[in-house]
């Protein structure tokens, strides 16, 4: 394979395969509660970029053991990680934080937690008990990037600078989390110079994980106000394979590539219908990454 997958990092890790397991604790964002804004990243929807969980379950505890239901049944799972998706998952009191990680992570089977959160919305006492489930679970804390280029970040309706997630990234890194970047491909008026640009970034910042995302577009958002009106073209699926290869090319080998294309709802999405093809797009990846001679930061392969 031309990328570390995340498949193949947790195989080494634990000797069988461990699943994801998406929960939606139902908290908010302050980009959507008035603190930093209302309306939310352009391209975010109602479920906060996840999967709408939290209004089909009583509890978390709920959710989480249907997950494991199903994906013992489909892939033989045996071990877990509990995935904090929808909206910001460190915006919250301590107290709510710790209640909702606890109510999940001593459940049979779960080796992990990941908490998806905004650079913006970090502080000690939160990292310092995200750090205290470290001695028996493997903790990641994803921070949502998306890119490094602040006009970008002006017109996606991000709410905080690109220094600004500098400074997260940097307090986060004073604890033994595994820190996993998201960043997306395809972002309003993002050529491929800006997108080699975050790749560089990502280079430098060496992150022990990275998410790329295609970006597509849900009913209801700002980004389809965008595209109805003529002012916004989705990449074609040739276009992002191209851009993905020229982004795993330039970060580090040891980086694990925890994604590389968007997951829609699919009845949600208006555009790109391509990105309901996920296994289609990976499979190309690979491929061009091949007809490339290349892989992930070695660039072309030497004999």
């Amino acid at each position: 394979m031309q990328y570390y997958s995340f498949n193949t990092y947790l195989q080494d890790k634990f000797g069988e395969r461990v699943q994801k397991i998406p929960l939606d604790a139902g908290l908010s964002c302050p980009n959507r509660d008035g603190r930093k804004g209302k309306s939310g990243c352009i391209y975010c929807d109602l479920r906060g970029s996840g999967n709408g969980a939290g209004t089909r379950y009583p509890s978390l505890k709920a959710q989480a053991l249907a997950g494991m239901k199903f994906l013992s049944k489909r892939y033989k799972a045996k071990k877990y990680i509990v995935y904090f998706q929808s909206f910001c998952n460190t915006y919250a009191p301590l107290e709510t934080l710790q209640a909702m990680f606890d109510e999940v992570v001593k459940l049979p089977g779960v080796v992990g937690l990941s908490v998806a959160t905004r650079p913006d919305c970090l502080s000690r006492e939160v990292l310092e008990l995200l750090a205290g489930y470290t001695n028996h679970l493997m903790v990641w804390l994803e921070l949502g990037m998306q890119t490094s280029i602040d006009k970008t970040l002006k017109l996606i309706n991000r709410g905080h600078t690109y220094r600004e997630f500098l400074d997260g990234y940097a307090l986060a890194g004073n604890y033994p989390l595994l820190l996993c970047l998201h960043v997306i491909i395809g972002l309003p008026g993002e050529h491929q110079n800006h997108i080699l640009a975050t790749a560089g970034e990502v280079a430098r910042l060496r992150p022990d994980g990275i998410k790329i995302h295609s970006l597509y577009i849900h009913k209801g958002t700002a980004l389809e106000k965008l595209f109805n009106q003529g002012r916004y073209r989705p990449l074609e699926q040739g276009e992002f394979i191209g851009l993905a290869c020229d982004f795993l090319e330039l970060i580090p080998k040891e980086t694990v590539v925890q994604r590389l294309t968007g997951d829609p709802i699919p009845g949600q999405l208006v555009a790109p219908e391509w990105t309901l093809r996920k296994h289609e797009t990976l499979a190309l990846i690979e491929k061009e990454m091949g007809v490339r001679g290349s892989t992930q930061k070695t660039g072309k392969q030497t004999a």
